[in-house]
């Protein structure tokens, strides 16, 4: 888990997570592209995902999860858990993190998703604004709960966490689905 200096600016912080990942600091880019394994993914970069992922890149900083399988799984997990409030195309590319999740972290993802129902987001807080580049990361961790020790886990964590990850598996297969009910 990656940390960052309570006492450093989101600004710094967000520059450093970008330097660190090798990413550029252009939301604008047409296309984006994700690497399964040594296998380059290509998507649209919609203007619904660019407003979404300039939250989601913040919240990868105070939450301390990496952008490896693992960690966007954790992050996912966590923002679904959390809420993503209007932000359609979050709720989309979260429950495919979570699924994911589901086959290569499932522990990780679990306790992600359980410290996320009780902590909160940057998605309730509206669209993104350059002011809270200014905040300190200590200072955004703490508004958000995620200063606080790992939650207990409930009955209905449990419960919430299976619902979802059927959800996440429903996202990802229905697609085989109505191909395997077109071809039959």
């Amino acid at each position: 888990m990656t940390t960052y200096d309570e006492s450093m600016t989101m600004l710094d912080a967000r520059r450093r997570y970008f330097d660190d990942n090798g990413f550029d600091d252009s939301y604008g880019e047409r296309w984006v592209k994700l690497k399964a394994g040594p296998i380059p993914l290509y998507f649209p970069n919609a203007e619904g995902r660019r407003r979404a992922v300039k939250l989601h890149d913040l919240h990868h900083i105070v939450t301390g999860y990496q952008t490896t399988w693992t960690g966007e799984s954790e992050i996912g997990a966590w923002e679904i858990a959390s809420g993503c409030g209007r932000f359609t195309w979050a709720w989309g590319l979260n429950l495919s993190a979570l699924a994911i999740g589901l086959f290569v972290a499932p522990g990780a993802a679990f306790r992600a998703f359980v410290r996320g129902r009780h902590t909160a987001n940057l998605y309730h807080h509206g669209e993104f604004r350059d002011a809270i580049l200014g905040r300190s990361v200590g200072e955004l961790r703490r508004d958000l709960r995620l200063d606080q020790p790992a939650p207990t886990m409930r009955a209905a964590d449990v419960v919430a966490f299976g619902g979802w990850s059927l959800a996440a598996l429903a996202l990802q297969f229905a697609p085989l689905g109505i191909l395997v009910y077109a071809l039959s």
